[in-house]
């Protein structure tokens, strides 16, 4: 072993130090519990038992897929428009799209409240201009707005940071052969910006589906998301941990193949472009 490797070794020993104690001994962890019962014999039974959360599944997934949607309707307009503008005002777009997610979650959260509860900020302007108070907190449309909110940064800034990227020429040459402005954006842009799309339906997916505490709050434990359900289950007590870890193991097995997914169509988009 040479000198150089020795030391690379040595520099990367603290990083799989923290992997092998923070990542693999709790999913090792969680794979023991998910394919075992309370006696630790092995078996199935936790992971057909979660048939019975399968709405939860699918509402988690519907709720996601909404977000995901909505946050990129948002994003990728206002994405293509930052790269028109002048380099200092690009960085202070940037500076305002990350500066809540410099703040704490909960608190982020936490503040949508005031604003959607019956007497909160929107109904008492509402009750001001004479018109009824509307019940928008402790609804479907509260989770949902509570995700859009929380994450669109993760869509803003991979769309942005590929958008911003594009070689300009190709855009003048589009406009030499007769292309509109819909027509650029339709056959050059958003095919060169897929692989930034696909990078932040990623990373808006894969929280949103998980997410647990926005529900919990903006949504008032009327809906369950899947999310709710194990971290239910793992307040009640270790006679529950079992089919806790079965549903954390689906869920994570969910999302395993929608990264493998998105990754693939990320790689054949990025061919393309070459």
């Amino acid at each position: 072993m040479n000198n150089k490797t020795y030391k690379n070794k040595l520099i990367s020993a603290p990083y799989l130090v923290w992997s092998a104690i923070f990542v693999v001994v709790p999913l090792l962890i969680m794979f023991y519990f998910a394919l075992t019962d309370e006696s630790g014999v092995f078996t199935f039974s936790n992971i057909l038992g979660i048939a019975k959360y399968k709405k939860a599944f699918l509402i988690s997934i519907i709720y996601a897929f909404i977000a995901t949607i909505i946050t990129l309707l948002l994003a990728y307009p206002m994405s293509y428009f930052m790269t028109k503008l002048k380099i200092s005002s690009q960085r202070m777009i940037l500076l305002i799209v990350m500066l809540p997610m410099w703040m704490n979650f909960l608190i982020r959260t936490y503040s949508w409240i005031t604003i959607l509860a019956n007497k909160g900020i929107l109904n008492s302007l509402f009750t001001k201009l004479g018109l009824k108070p509307v019940q928008m907190l402790n609804t479907p449309g509260a989770v949902i707005l509570g995700m859009v909110y929380d994450f669109i940064p993760y869509m803003i800034l991979p769309v942005y940071s590929v958008m911003s990227k594009i070689d300009v020429s190709l855009l003048e040459a589009a406009s030499d052969l007769g292309s509109t402005g819909f027509s650029k954006l339709r056959k050059v842009i958003i095919p060169l910006s897929l692989p930034g799309v696909v990078s932040g339906i990623t990373m808006v997916f894969v929280p949103s589906v998980s997410t647990f505490y926005i529900s919990q709050k903006l949504g008032g434990n009327k809906t369950l998301l899947i999310g709710d359900a194990i971290e239910y289950l793992f307040n009640s007590g270790p006679a529950f941990y079992n089919i806790a870890s079965a549903l954390s193991l689906v869920l994570m097995v969910m999302i395993l193949i929608c990264l493998a997914i998105m990754n693939k169509f990320s790689d054949d988009e990025e061919d393309i472009v070459i």
